[in-house]
């Protein structure tokens, strides 16, 4: 018979299978299901994904700009971002609040592979907002009138804000050993976002994740400026060096992770220096060319007779301007009713993304200013240029109408539209249909009296096509200069009207 004898094996030679990075990717997999589940967590995500639903198509419209589109990826991943910041540090703190220190030292994995496991399990809220904002972009990318391209860099800010932030989480528990250090920095990265994000021009701004542009101005891709590459690579060293100090505070001082460390400091620092650089020469002089001589860099397209210019991106919507050119034409009499225009696209472009400045209005004969967003708003307001170009001749002399030739010139401007009103309370600046007001469009505003007002809401009243012919059979008078909005009301058949008739 044969005897078995068993003896206990030397302590440390046993390791589970796959040795200690195993069991490390194995804890890591186990809190990244836990951190997706955790309450902050889906909160974040679901009003995150119910804000972008609610949004999607608001800002744009049909015709969104895909280098504003990526930056409209930015903000709301800051919301995930605090959540997980919280869950991650709530999660490293976990054995300190139920008291199983101790029991922890037992295992294979020392207190800095632990913390390497939670650092890795921030990856996957990272890849789900990674998910959303590629579905938020790739929304806006698909509709028929987008124009323009996106930057992937500026796709990546999201996701690597949420990385920053959780790993700032998992750094601060690190240091400090309390439950109350995630909601105090909650506090001070909303105080820090808010205060920071979008405002100002210098290279202070760069160094929160998120950098949004203080303007609704819309650039060529090549002119916006932006160092949005080194920027993402100045997220990216910062959160692993985050992350990586973590797991030095808690121990880990393989020679591994000290390369990593100094590594990723070497990252952000030569991209915040990188993105702190400012215009070079080159863009300033592009900026200025495109503001100052826009035709050098235009692309021009004929449609019935008219001209329209655009930046090569903005092609596509030519057809759209054509459509209002020449509904706008169909309603006027006389030689305006046959009259070829010319549609020149225009920018402020030599302060990037910070400048709004109102462009000045044209000169030439006949050439009107349209701008570089479209859809809602913009559609009556360009509508006015047109009309008021048709009927004095050119973009100065029509903003400076101030008399009954307003009338005809708003009739032109929104009574072809399916909802006349509303396309009247969308062009003026107080959103009013009654009383005076000021009418917005692409270069100067034009001021509408009370009394102007009236005679053009008793225009609106009548059938579209009754109104035409009385406008179409007075057009020389209607548009004679210095008739008042009590001749117009009567050459069109309308009562006088009892406002005021006298312009700012």
């Amino acid at each position: 018979m044969t005897t078995t004898v068993e003896q206990p094996a030397a302590p440390g030679t046993r390791s589970p299978a796959g040795g200690p990075r195993a069991a490390v990717g194995t804890l890591a997999l186990f809190e990244a299901r836990r951190l997706l589940t955790r309450v902050p967590v889906l909160v974040a995500f679901a009003v995150y994904a119910g804000w972008t639903a609610w949004r999607a198509g608001r800002a744009w419209g049909d015709f969104p700009v895909l280098q504003d589109a990526d930056r409209a990826t930015q903000s709301a991943p800051i919301l995930v971002g605090l959540a997980v910041m919280l869950s991650v540090n709530q999660a490293a703190l976990r054995s300190r609040r139920h008291g199983t220190e101790q029991v922890l030292t037992v295992l294979v994995l020392p207190p800095w592979r632990r913390t390497a496991a939670h650092a890795l399990s921030v990856l996957a809220p990272v890849l789900v907002t990674a998910v959303c904002v590629a579905a938020q972009f790739g929304r806006e990318a698909l509709r028929p009138g987008a124009v323009g391209r996106g930057s992937v860099a500026e796709l990546l800010v999201g996701p690597l804000t949420v990385l920053l932030l959780g790993l700032f989480g998992l750094l601060a528990a690190s240091l400090v050993r309390s439950a109350l250090v995630a909601p105090l920095l909650i506090v001070f990265c909303l105080f820090l976002f808010l205060g920071s994000t979008g405002v100002g021009d210098g290279w202070e701004q760069w160094l929160v994740p998120a950098v949004g542009a203080a303007t609704g101005n819309s650039l060529p891709v090549e002119l916006i400026g932006r160092p949005a590459a080194w920027h993402a690579l100045y997220l990216a060293g910062l959160g692993l060096s985050l992350g990586l100090l973590a797991v030095l505070v808690a121990g880990g001082r393989r020679p591994a992770v000290l390369a990593g460390t100094a590594a990723a400091l070497a990252l952000t620092v030569l991209g915040a220096v990188a993105q702190s650089g400012g215009d070079s020469r080159a863009l300033t002089e592009a900026r200025e060319r495109a503001t100052l001589h826009p035709e050098r860099v235009h692309s021009c397209v004929r449609r019935d007779g008219s001209t329209y210019c655009a930046f090569p991106d903005w092609e596509p919507w030519t057809g759209e301007w054509a459509r209002v050119v020449d509904r706008v034409r169909s309603l006027a009499g006389g030689a305006a009713h046959e009259r070829d225009v010319v549609v020149r696209q225009r920018i402020d472009a030599r302060y990037g993304l910070t400048g709004d400045g109102a462009l000045p209005a044209l000169t030439r004969p006949y050439e009107v200013t349209v701008s570089t967003q479209w859809g809602g708003n913009r559609v009556p307001e360009f509508a006015a240029a047109v009309a008021g170009v048709l009927i004095a001749g050119d973009e100065e002399a029509a903003t400076s109408i101030c008399d009954g030739r307003v009338v005809p010139l708003m009739w032109l401007a929104v009574g072809w539209e399916s909802d006349p009103l509303s396309a009247l309370r969308r062009v003026r600046l107080g959103d009013t249909v009654t009383g005076s007001d000021t009418v917005l469009q692409p270069t100067n505003v034009l001021f509408m009296t009370e009394a102007q007002t009236e005679v053009l809401r008793g225009l609106l009243d009548l059938p579209r096509a009754e109104a035409t012919a009385r406008v179409k059979e007075h057009w020389a008078a209607l548009t004679t200069p210095k008739v008042t909005a009590a001749g117009a009301a009567k050459l069109l058949g309308l009562p006088a009207p009892e406002g005021e008739d006298t312009c700012r």
